[in-house]
């Protein structure tokens, strides 16, 4: 007898085929085509064209002679390496929702951009979320960093939203916990970055002939622990690659705490050592103030902090701003 799936609210707005190549990723499409004309498989009881657009409580029928198709092959022929729970995950994360712009708490880990080695991304799995909008990137964090992350669901708005970013309209606030102790209480950070470098001028590098970029951070001290560890407040003016990650390791002489490409080892208590030990970058997109690009409304999101941030801030009780 053939059974019954429920559409759930991740694949309400996929196409059948679609929904039946996540579902059963080794089948081929013509045996999916076959059984549709054989009026095998259905929505909501009524036989399927295959070209059925499916909605959150639809009854799909799965005939049960396709049960072995649910195994992945070698390669995915859906063209997507994400799975439903990891829809699921990412739907869980959504700080705001509507017709222009959706604001996600990325979780560390996670990439925002696909490209080459990158199983999962953000910019894929919206596209696989809201199948109806255009979706499009208009600022980034990196792969280890978490956070705040609003993505354009309208071409009109991606437009208004990547002048907002470019033209420094948009304000955004990161936590940081930085392996040391940062002296001054506050400061401006005002120098050039290219390539993973610290440049003080915007003098062409030497051998390439390439300017480096401006990059602004202000920053505010909001707590130091035993002397090693520095709680730091973030306020980016620029966007540049690493900024933030760069800035803290080699201009406060204190890099992120979990950063393997810029930090390194230090003596640090065995107690504190112990709660740090994580593979997390201690880096957190905490605020973000945009302006709508349709109603042009002032918005300010915040998010929660991280489950791995979570124990760290209480033990060393590290305040939020």
């Amino acid at each position: 007898m053939a059974d019954s799936v429920i559409v759930s609210p991740v694949e309400d707005g996929t196409r059948l085929l679609r929904w039946f190549l996540r579902h059963f990723p080794s089948m081929p499409q013509r045996e999916f085509y076959r059984l549709c004309r054989g009026g095998q498989i259905r929505v909501n009881s009524k036989r399927a064209k295959g070209t059925e657009v499916l909605h959150e409580g639809d009854a799909v029928r799965v005939p049960p002679t396709i049960a072995g198709y649910a195994v992945a092959p070698k390669k995915d022929e859906s063209g997507e390496n994400f799975s439903l729970s990891d829809l699921e995950a990412l739907r869980k994360t959504i700080i705001h929702n509507d017709d222009d712009i959706v604001v996600f708490n990325k979780p560390a880990g996670l990439a925002v951009q696909g490209g080459t080695g990158i199983r999962k991304s953000i910019d894929k799995m919206a596209t696989a979320l809201f199948p109806y909008a255009k979706i499009s990137l208009v600022h980034r964090l990196d792969m280890e960093t978490s956070g705040l992350l609003v993505v354009a669901k309208t071409q009109k708005a991606a437009q208004v939203l990547s002048r907002t970013f470019q033209n420094k309209i948009a304000h955004k606030e990161y936590l940081a916990l930085l392996n040391g102790d940062v002296v001054e209480t506050r400061g401006v950070i005002d120098n050039y970055l290219l390539k993973g470098r610290v440049f003080d001028s915007p003098a062409r590098e030497n051998g390439t002939g390439a300017h480096p970029h401006h990059a602004i951070t202000e920053y505010e001290v909001l707590a130091r622990a035993s002397g090693m560890l520095t709680w730091v407040l973030f306020l980016p003016k620029t966007g540049r690659t690493h900024q933030l990650r760069l800035h803290s390791a080699f201009c406060l002489g204190a890099p992120i705490v979990g950063d393997d490409l810029y930090g390194r080892e230090r003596e640090m208590d065995v107690g504190l050592k112990s709660v740090l030990s994580t593979k997390n970058l201690f880096l957190f997109a905490y605020k973000l103030t945009i302006q709508h690009p349709t109603t042009g409304k002032i918005m300010t999101f915040r998010a929660p902090v991280p489950d791995f941030m979570k124990p760290v801030m209480h033990l060393l009780e590290l305040p939020l701003p």
